[in-house]
């Protein structure tokens, strides 16, 4: 996969990456994914390349999404299916129930609670998701909905990541 520098854009190191899917690992085959501020689209194409069904990339930069639609076509995954918007746009819409959610928002922007909440409110969750969330490691993440439970947590340099499992 090719990836270019944007501006805004950090992929997910290959480290973290490594540890979620070791985490995601029996939730994958034939799930259905949402990748919320896809940037580069790493998480998705991972999760796509270890047996997701469908991989929904939702990301509103325009040469983000050029080159997430460059590396779909040049690894004919045709499970993947590229979104470009605002998340809370795309939130707004018609929900369809995911099994398995990305969420890596821009750091340093206070987009996590209300994409969580929204997420839970509006219908976007399968009754056991299973809800990756990407942060700078010294954000606590105290006000996540009341029925969602963490059930790992890690922290990587400026990276804190949790898997979240909604009850």
């Amino acid at each position: 996969m090719v990836f270019e520098d944007t501006p805004g854009l950090r992929p997910t190191p290959a480290r973290v990456r490594e540890t979620v899917f070791n985490w995601l690992q029996k939730d994958l085959i034939s799930s259905e994914c949402l990748d919320l501020f896809a940037g580069s689209g790493a998480l998705g194409f991972e999760a796509a390349s270890r047996g997701a069904k469908t991989v929904v990339m939702v990301e509103n930069n325009a040469q983000a999404c050029r080159l997430i639609n460059e590396n779909k076509d040049s690894l004919s995954a045709q499970q993947i299916k590229i979104v470009q918007s605002d998340v809370f746009k795309f939130l707004a819409g018609d929900p369809r129930p995911f099994d398995l959610i990305f969420l890596d928002p821009p750091f340093a922007k206070g987009m996590v609670k209300q994409t969580c909440q929204w997420l839970e409110d509006k219908g976007w969750l399968m009754p056991q998701a299973k809800v990756y969330v990407e942060v700078e490691s010294q954000l606590a993440l105290d006000e996540m909905p009341e029925n969602w439970q963490c059930l790992k947590s890690k922290k990587a340099g400026e990276v804190g990541y949790y898997l979240f499992e909604r009850n």
